[in-house]
């Protein structure tokens, strides 16, 4: 058998994470990291997920109970199939201050 080439690539996603309201309260910003691995592994095609600490802030910022309800995401994909998952950056204005 031939082995499955694998290609570096990087994606933008919105994810929802309405599903985890239904998970009891004290659970949910825990609920909110699984529903993003199981996304990321569904759209990229790949076991290996890795959520950066950055993400992770944003989930826990406001304590295990309120994550919040979307979030946007980028995802990358490496030779070896391991997926880094960070916020996406929006670049800002500075004019705007």
């Amino acid at each position: 058998m031939s082995e499955e080439k694998v290609e570096e690539l990087i994606r933008t996603y919105t994810i929802p994470l309405g599903r985890m309201m239904i998970s009891p309260r004290h659970k949910r910003a825990n609920k909110a990291v699984t529903l993003i691995k199981e996304f990321a592994a569904k759209h990229m095609k790949s076991s290996e997920i890795h959520i950066s600490p950055d993400l992770n802030l944003i989930l826990w910022k406001k304590g295990i109970r309120n994550p919040p309800r979307r979030v946007t995401v980028k995802m990358e994909r490496d030779e070896t199939g391991l997926v880094v998952v960070s916020p996406a950056t929006e670049e800002k204005n500075p004019s705007k201050e």
